[in-house]
């Protein structure tokens, strides 16, 4: 279980991270609008409540769906979760390499059109969706994280996301201080990478499952025993596991959904040659 509340710890900071990002971003234009930017930032405050109120919404709808499942409806719906945890995880890597170098120009454009048209409304539409976003990403990849523990323990998800939480509180603060040691730019490379490694063992889980249902055939024994070098349990093993989806006495099934994970990857994420 300590690797499952690791990744949640890992998952929570990255994406309180990114909600800060653009919070801050939004909160620093407007004060620097003087009297009109005070007005504005009711507006962004009651959007980041709104955002807030939507991603817990989405959480407890999620959690009173699946109390009303039998157990073998109950497995195929935590498997799911588990797949959509992982899409979204890589969605989230392009996402953040498409607009990441444009996001304060973008955002500070889309709040200078709202105060010139006098409609602070828009103000509060990109706080809500911002925050609307990253909080329903992570109550999925929560849902998907914890659905894919091999025991149950709520109270220490919750204990963990709300480290997690104050991480990323931290951090934002340190790299607003434009420090030497770490830019925006590296820290978001570095996290992009154990992103896209979580996202695997994701994969990884749900591909265990299904054939734990029958629904996905193993398609050979155990390739190979690592067991007695590194096991896929125990507080190294399992972290290792939990994040890169190893296995110590892999099947067919298994390698090759890894394999052709980093393949579509490497393959996705290639430098692209520009036209011209």
């Amino acid at each position: 279980m300590s690797s499952q509340l690791g990744n949640i710890v890992f998952i929570v900071w990255r994406e309180s991270i990114e909600a800060l990002l653009v919070i801050g971003i939004l909160n620093a234009w407007l004060s620097q609008q003087g009297g009109a930017g005070r007005r504005g930032k009711f507006f962004l405050w009651a959007g980041v409540t709104g955002g807030l109120v939507a991603a817990i919404a989405l959480g407890a709808g999620l959690v009173s769906l699946g109390d009303t499942l039998d157990p073998d409806t109950m497995e195929l719906y935590q498997t799911g979760l588990i797949l959509l945890a992982a899409v979204l995880i890589v969605q989230m890597v392009f996402w953040m390499r498409k607009h990441g170098r444009t996001l304060k120009r973008d955002l500070e454009g889309s709040l200078q059109g709202a105060a010139d048209q006098n409609n602070w409304w828009g103000v509060f539409a990109l706080a809500a969706i911002a925050v609307a976003r990253e909080g329903s990403e992570t109550v999925v990849f929560l849902a998907g994280t914890i659905a894919a523990a091999r025991d149950g323990a709520l109270g220490a998800s919750i204990g963990a996301a709300a480290l997690g939480l104050a991480i990323a509180v931290g951090t934002y603060a340190l790299l607003q201080l434009g420090g030497r040691f770490l830019s925006w730019r590296t820290f978001f490379r570095i996290t992009e990478t154990m992103l896209l490694l979580l996202a695997g063992a994701l994969l990884v889980t749900a591909a265990d499952k299904l054939m734990g249902l029958d629904l996905l055939p193993a398609l050979s024994g155990r390739l190979w025993d690592t067991s007695h070098i590194l096991p896929d349990t125990g507080p190294v093993g399992g972290l290792i596991a939990g994040l890169s989806g190893y296995r110590a006495r892999p099947d067919l099934a298994q390698v090759l959904v890894l394999a052709l994970y980093w393949a579509a990857m490497v393959w996705l994420l290639r430098p692209r040659a520009k036209a011209g």
